[in-house]
């Protein structure tokens, strides 16, 4: 590790001041441009030749006549007088304002001196002209200070979250997802969902590496001590969903067992987006061997660098739509779907590919009964993506997602009553290879106990949001059975005058039902309370699939070694950073320097 430099108040000469980071590293600060240098360059040499190359002055100034010139904050505040900003503010603004763009693009920090500035630079001096070229250039956009702004930026936009967590009138939600970044670190990312001014607000909480083993405590300890280190007490959370492997994140896995004994109250759900799991370990042993074989033949198609480039080739030669695949995979929800579906429209060229190749795997792949089984996993787990897809929404809660999984359970026995009759309307793809090769008989015993068996499955498995009849006036008050409450019940009185109310009426008519009971915090409040806290928990780690997505942007193989925590907050966050306020904290630590 590099030695750190230090500041010498003799280095004022060279009209520099000192600015000093947050671990402690002093860097120089250009007064007459602003431009902040890494602290390698403190030293005189480096300030010197700034000064004589970009200001063309003679150093020799002294610390007490820098002390006595008018400084950039009370240039600012003499120039808000008069509805102008200074100088300094317009610089600091614009770096900002760009280092925010470059964060919301997932873009390096390097893009900005090394394409965008340059090229600004050429576009003033041809459009603009010399003056407005030597304008842009006093912009400060290094590596380093675009860093330093997505820094203060990302804390700028966490205090103002921590502040709305603090201020939340009900405990909040968080949904909580692991995966793997590019550089095989393993990334534990959380989002937190609270209400603010009569309204649920869903917000990025953050996204930190797990240092060295992925073990549920390990876990659990990263996601307390998150909230230890911003003074927040873990009773602050009404409710945790997870998602990931069982030994981690799952209903009875350490990391649960950690959070009851820290805090009892908080309901722990697992993320409702992966009934394809579930459908999987139902398959009887012909339809899992089914799947299997299509996995191996994508395997060897992708898996291989020329089996795949001749895979192209072919189906460019022929003619197909469909020239490349997807890869299988077990955490992506909506891949086998879509593989099943493009492998059973490709499936005579693929044939073709494979005997073409020799490969041993072209028994299996042409059999009939491969087919058929083939078709019916194709159509199983199209509706199963139809379901997930409704499910994957800002906003979704467990009342909603337990609704959508319980109609979907109920079309069971309808499918169930017309493939005793063999009609496969329901599966098409199965429908269509039926009535060509009459392979009914068979396939409907398998699919008839595969149904049952997965119907069984399901209402065991996904209890979470089944609300009981008494407290069904959440989902419609004015049209739930007050009979069906006891009168005992301290609310069935507020519930009598909530439905007595016309102007009610006509905000539950008009509003979403989140924002329905927030609207009724000051009138009902006893009858929000119980509501919301139904309505708050996280149904689906959705979010985190999306923060995952954006994940990809920030760790690539250049950038491996990235520490991207500040950047993908700033990037996915909703919050905008606090400008002015950052800004005018920025120039009253530069006053202070000097």
């Amino acid at each position: 590790m590099s030695k750190k430099r230090k500041w010498d108040d003799d280095y004022v000469r060279y009209w520099f001041t000192c600015t000093t980071e947050v671990d402690g590293t002093q860097r120089p600060q250009c007064v007459l441009c602003n431009s902040i240098f890494s602290n390698a360059d403190l030293r005189p040499s480096k300030l010197s030749d700034h000064f004589n190359r970009q200001h063309g002055g003679v150093g020799g100034h002294d610390l007490s006549s820098l002390k006595h010139m008018p400084t950039p904050s009370d240039q600012s505040e003499t120039l808000k007088t008069f509805g102008v900003a200074s100088h300094e503010d317009a610089l600091l603004q614009a770096s900002y304002q760009f280092a925010y763009l470059c964060a919301k693009e997932k873009n390096p920090h390097t893009i900005a001196e090394k394409l965008v500035k340059p090229c600004a630079l050429e576009i003033a001096q041809i459009v603009l002209g010399p003056d407005a070229q030597k304008k842009l250039q006093q912009v400060p956009l290094s590596d380093d200070v675009i860093h330093s702004r997505i820094d203060e930026m990302s804390q700028d936009i966490l205090q103002q979250v921590l502040e709305d967590i603090k201020a939340s009138p009900l405990k909040v939600g968080i949904q909580l997802a692991e995966t793997t970044d590019m550089g095989d670190c393993s990334q534990l990312m959380a989002f937190v969902r609270y209400i603010k001014e009569r309204e649920i607000i869903e917000e990025f909480l953050f996204c930190e590496p797990l240092q060295l083993t992925m073990k549920g405590k390990d876990v659990f300890n990263l996601f307390r001590d998150f909230f230890l280190k911003h003074k927040i007490a873990l009773d602050v959370c009404g409710s945790v969903c997870t998602d990931g492997a069982s030994s981690m994140l799952a209903e009875n896995s350490e990391f649960v067992a950690c959070v009851k004994k820290e805090a009892p109250h908080i309901v722990i759900t697992h993320c409702l987006l992966n009934p394809h799991d579930l459908v999987t370990k139902t398959l009887p042993t012909k339809l899992r061997d089914a799947l299997f074989t299509v996995v191996r033949v994508i395997n060897f198609i992708k898996g291989r660098a020329p089996n795949h480039r001749l895979f192209q080739a072919f189906f460019e030669e022929i003619g197909v739509e469909y020239s490349v695949l997807l890869f299988h995979t077990e955490m992506r929800w909506l891949s086998r779907g879509q593989i099943l579906t493009h492998i059973f429209e490709m499936y005579e060229e693929i044939n073709q590919f494979l005997h073409h190749q020799s490969s041993n795997l072209v028994d299996g792949f042409e059999n009939k009964e491969f087919k058929v089984h083939l078709a019916y996993l194709a159509d199983l787990f199209k509706h199963l993506n139809e379901l997930s897809a409704s499910m994957q929404r800002t906003g979704m809660n467990t009342v909603s997602a337990r609704e959508k999984l319980s109609a979907f359970v109920r079309k069971f026995p309808f499918w169930l009553k017309r493939i005793e009759k063999r009609n496969f309307t329901n599966f098409p793809l199965l429908e269509e290879i039926i009535v060509s090769d009459n392979e009914a008989p068979s396939i409907a015993a398998e699919i008839t106990l595969h149904l049952q068996q997965l119907s069984n499955f399901f209402h065991g498995y996904f209890s979470v949001g089944d609300l009981a009849e008494a407290s069904k006036w959440i989902l419609d008050p004015f049209l739930f059975n007050l009979d069906f409450v006891d009168d005992g019940y301290l609310m069935k009185t507020d519930l009598a005058e909530l439905r007595a109310s016309g102007q009610i009426l006509m905000e539950f008519e008009t509003m979403k039902l989140e924002d329905f009971w927030c609207a009724q915090f000051t009138v009902f409040p006893s009858l929000a309370k119980t509501a919301l806290e139904i309505l708050i928990p996280f149904a689906t780690t959705y979010l985190c699939e999306l923060g995952f997505s954006s994940l990809l942007h920030f760790k690539t193989k250049s950038r491996s070694c990235f520490n991207m925590s500040d950047d993908i907050r700033v990037a996915i966050s909703k919050k905008v950073p606090r400008f002015s306020d950052i800004i005018e904290q920025k120039l009253q630590l530069q006053q202070k320097s000097l």
